[in-house]
């Protein structure tokens, strides 16, 4: 104690020998009191009567008790009689409310303080576990530590043994009072040979040391909080970084996505264009969900990152052209435009295909069936059997020719048909238009000589039998004629050489002809069978066909059925949901806590429903692979169900990140619940819509309810608009337009024109928040500085810790002052900087 109290009497210029007897007068105790306080006392009494000493004593211990000091048991009558006990506890309890008092580390009591700073301080050494100011301390080793921590030039802690306290305590002892100015208060044998070493003595001892290295302490004071802030701005640049590199991210997607969704180029085949309806799947399944959720996300983390930069008295962080969530939402717009239009594109287009298809194949079968018909019948049409033909023959020709006209004739309406299917591919932009219309050409061409050549054969038949009637017309007179005479001319022959007797003429006999026989109906008779046996085998054919699509129209409707009986249980599902959510983000129902875990619940209700969502999925895809295109039974469609799911995901996901928003500004402005609930309570009076944001006129009543601003009844949360109006003028309302656009300019920084209860909320706490600034900043580095008005690299990287100095040096810019010096570094407009705006 004497040691101690010399310590500081040697800077007035004086000492005690004998702390008991030297204190007695009273004069030396108010000297001692002076010097270690800064302060002046009462001047002393020099007389040498015990009531002089007395008043002495008496003014030391009421300096002392100014002080907040409670002196227990300690008279002066007892200093000015020498007790020493006495004396000795008035000493302490100086020691311990000017020497240790003071010290507190982070807000714990003194001895809790120094003994914290001592851990921290010899947490580095190995052998060293300050654990008390007693034993803690006996082997010598904590107290090279500390001073080996401030300024380790001044031992070789590496060379101390712990076998060998007595040198390690000397040690510390002697280099403390030669380099530090810390006399020697301990005996090293005393300490070692004591099971428990005095604990007011080290106590004592060790705040010395913590005073010696107050410069240092300041210094790293000023670290710790130059660390905080960078702390805080590096955070808040890694968040800043983040977002610009998921939006831009985000963003090039949305670009890459956009024109492949507004690519209405139609593919030439139906399997092509279910290839892309397919690929559409994939991208509604599998490549959206994801970017759904990023864009989730990114609200999200720019919510947070704002709500973390007004927490942090930090300006509203300000995205980079382009990447405003503004610009990712208009994006998003665009994108779900154009999806929604391109799956109806798809879908039009798969049935024009269809229709083709179905048109074609018409096509091809009846020119097919035509064509075969055809076959061979220019060949017959040219045929000049009829040059050889007898009359007969010749008739017959005639006669299946007419058939064959009538059968030509008959056939008329198939070209037209095959000419009407060939222009409605036409029409509809069939992509092999150029081999129907080429195949189609063909067949008219060929329908156009068979006619011209039926016209002629019937021409070369007609004429050929006019030709052949002549003939034969002459050749009947001419056997009309030549008869008689050669029947006489036979007869008179066979009279000239026949030996017969003829008894009278009568006796002579006539033999008469036969007529011809028609072959022609009785072979067309026989064709009959022929002819019936093709469109008999067609019948069942066709029945097959109906069958088949009787049973194809059967699935269909179980598919459709199979289908609305999911959806109509997703769709309503999903609705109430989203309802579920908006009362529980609306309503004020227990604690921010108890918010937070009822949406939590709810999340992982909705995640735990995926599975249903996922089965009704694969039945939209049986039923677009089965080509339908409509379903009575249900008015929910797929695409309906996947945007309401995607709104349910974002949804429960932002409202879970507002009340995580929320409970950091309750906690870190000492925001209480009730405070809470009457800002939320106001809040959703003017929120009419129950969107979550008030618009600029909402927030303004919201405000007045509240009693900003305005020096009237604060009884305002139930006005309707009329009454609103009657309180602004009867209150002769002060929150102008300029103070009104400045708010809103805090408020709604991205100027959306709408206010969200989180910046609500942050806005109504803001200035009574106690966060750091860059005054502050600006004096911590000043500290570091050593007082000077720029910094060096070198004393930073002394001072921070590694990536924080270099996170300075390659910020700060060069100091341009009178006083610079090579390599000045200046940090007063780097701190501004830091609560300036953000260069990102």
């Amino acid at each position: 104690a004497g040691a101690w109290c010399n310590s500081h009497l040697r800077k007035a210029g004086t000492q005690i020998e004998n702390i008991d007897e030297d204190f007695r007068d009273g004069l030396k105790l108010m000297l001692l009191l002076e010097v270690i306080s800064g302060e002046r006392l009462p001047k002393p009494e020099r007389g040498k009567m015990r009531v002089h000493k007395i008043n002495n004593v008496n003014k030391a211990l009421d300096f002392i008790a100014s002080k907040g000091v409670k002196l227990v048991s300690i008279g002066a009558e007892e200093i000015v009689d020498g007790n020493a006990k006495m004396t000795l506890g008035m000493i302490w309890t100086i020691i311990l409310r000017f020497a240790i008092q003071d010290i507190s580390v982070e807000e714990t009591s003194a001895k809790e303080g120094l003994l914290l700073w001592c851990q921290r301080k010899t947490a580095p050494y190995k052998n060293v576990n300050v654990q008390n100011f007693h034993i803690s301390w006996k082997d010598g080793l904590a107290f090279n530590a500390l001073i080996h921590r401030h300024r380790p030039e001044l031992i070789e802690y590496d060379k101390l043994r712990k076998d060998d306290p007595v040198t390690n305590l000397n040690n510390a002892f002697e280099v403390a009072e030669k380099y530090l100015d810390i006399p020697k208060m301990l005996d090293a044998e005393d300490i070692v040979n004591t099971a428990r070493p005095d604990e007011k003595a080290i106590m004592t001892y060790v705040s010395s040391f913590y005073h010696a290295f107050s410069g240092a302490q300041k210094a790293e004071t000023a670290a710790n909080r130059i660390c905080k802030v960078l702390a805080v701005n590096q955070e808040n640049e890694h968040l800043m970084e983040d977002y610009e590199r998921l939006a831009s991210d985000l963003l090039e997607w949305i670009r890459r996505t956009i024109p492949w969704l507004e690519d209405r180029v139609p593919q030439k085949t139906i399997q092509e264009m279910q290839q892309k309806l397919e690929d559409f799947r994939d991208y509604r399944r599998v490549h959206k969900p994801p970017k759904v959720q990023e864009k989730c996300q990114l609200e999200i983390n720019f919510n947070t990152l704002q709500t973390k930069l007004r927490l942090s008295n930090r300006p509203a962080f300000m995205p980079s052209e382009g990447r405003m969530v503004s610009d990712i939402n208009n994006g998003w717009q665009h994108l779900e435009q154009a999806e929604k239009g391109y799956e109806e594109w798809l879908l039009n287009e798969i049935r024009r295909l269809e229709r083709l298809d179905h048109l074609a194949e018409k096509f091809r079968q009846k020119a097919s069936i035509h064509e075969a018909w055809t076959d061979g019948k220019e060949a017959m049409l040219k045929h000049r059997d009829y040059e050889t033909a007898t009359l007969s023959d010749i008739k017959a020709l005639i006669r299946k020719h007419e058939a064959f006209e009538s059968d030509l004739a008959a056939h008329q309406d198939r070209v037209e048909q095959i000419a009407a299917i060939a222009q409605e591919l036409n029409e509809l932009d069939y992509y092999d238009s150029h081999n129907v219309n080429t195949r189609c050409q063909k067949i008219c061409d060929q329908w156009d000589a068979l006619g011209s050549l039926t016209h002629s054969r019937r021409e070369a038949l007609e004429k050929t039998e006019k030709q052949l009637e002549t003939i034969d017309q002459l050749h009947l007179e001419y056997a009309k004629r030549a008869a008689p005479f050669n029947n006489w001319m036979e007869s008179a022959m066979e009279d000239l050489q026949d030996m017969f007797i003829v008894h009278t003429i009568e006796e002579i006999e006539v033999c008469p002809s036969l007529g011809p026989c028609s072959l022609l109906g009785a072979q067309e008779v026989q064709a009959v069978p022929g002819g019936l046996r093709p469109l008999q085998q067609l019948v069942p054919k066709r029945d097959r066909a109906l069958l088949e699509e009787q049973s194809k129209q059967q699935s269909n409707e179980h598919l459709r059925r199979q289908f609305s009986s999911q959806a109509n249980v997703v769709g309503p599902w999903i609705q109430t949901k989203m309802e579920e959510i908006g009362r529980i983000s609306i309503e004020m129902n227990g604690t921010l806590e108890d918010q937070l875990s009822h949406l939590k619940q709810y999340e992982r209700s909705i995640v735990d429903y995926k599975p249903n969502l996922d089965l009704l999925e694969q039945q939209h895809q049986l039923i677009q692979e089965a080509l339908i295109f409509d379903n009575k039974h249900t008015n929910y469609t797929m695409e309906h169900v996947r945007v309401g799911w995607e709104q349910l995901l974002t949804t429960i996901a932002r409202t879970i990140n507002e009340v995580e928003n929320q409970i950091l500004t309750r906690d870190a402005k000492g925001i209480s619940q009730e405070q809470m609930q009457e800002f939320r309570a106001s809040f959703n009076h003017f929120d009419k819509d129950h969107g979550g944001a008030l618009g600029p006129e909402e927030f303004k009543a919201c405000l007045i309810s509240l009693g900003y601003d305005v020096e009237n009844d604060r009884q305002t949360g139930s006005m309707d608009s009329d009454d609103f109006r009657a309180l602004l003028i009867s209150t002769g309302y002060s929150l102008g337009d300029a103070e009104f656009n400045r708010i809103m300019s805090v408020v709604d920084p991205n100027h959306s024109g709408l206010v969200t209860f989180q910046a609500f909320i942050d806005f109504m706490s803001r200035e009574t928040t106690d966060t750091d600034t860059a005054d502050q900043v600006i004096a911590s580095f000043k500290v570091l500085a050593g007082d000077k008005n720029f910094i060096t690299a070198e004393e930073l990287r002394r001072e921070l810790p590694p990536d924080q100095a270099e996170y300075c040096i390659a910020r700060m810019a060069p100091y341009q002052g009178p006083d610079a010096v090579p390599g000045a570094l200046d940090y007063k407009s780097f701190s501004t900087a830091l609560y300036g705006e953000s260069d990102l």
